[in-house]
């Protein structure tokens, strides 16, 4: 996830979503996923103090702020370079696992008090664009 000052994806010439201040988030699926996982990614995301407080500390969360989140499917978190010059990609989940998850997983923020979460389009080739805030990036697994 990175934080950012604002966040589109583009897909075939149109902006599918777009957010201001807030959390782009990427967002791998691998085969042992289930909804529990995307349960708790939601709530640590949202709680997570990385957003500065009038004193500019990171003290503040997503919800905290009123942030906007934008979720894009990326398979590729899952690419494994270990061997050879291709990515293997068998980590990550076959479509009709991961696209499930991906769509439970927007919920889950919702529930959790994002009110404003904006996605990219599951599987398709995606424009992101983004101006990053500080940077910060912050890679999270869930146990």
């Amino acid at each position: 996830m990175q934080r950012v000052r604002s966040a589109s994806v583009t897909v075939n010439g149109g902006v599918t979503g777009q957010i201001e201040s807030g959390l782009l988030i990427l967002l791998g699926v691998t085969h042992e996923d289930t909804t529990t996982q995307g349960e708790w990614l939601a709530r640590k995301i949202s709680g997570l103090r990385i957003f500065a407080d009038e004193d500019g500390r990171m003290n503040r969360s997503l919800v905290d702020t009123g942030g906007q989140a934008l979720v894009v499917s990326q398979f590729t978190l899952y690419g494994d370079c270990r061997k050879g010059r291709r990515p293997s990609f068998v980590s990550a989940a076959h479509p009709t696992h991961a696209e499930p998850l991906y769509e439970d997983f927007c919920a889950a923020l919702r529930r959790v008090g994002v009110d404003d979460v904006q996605t990219g389009i599951f599987g398709a080739m995606m424009d992101v664009e983004l101006l990053n805030d500080g940077p910060v990036t912050l890679v999270l697994d869930s146990p």
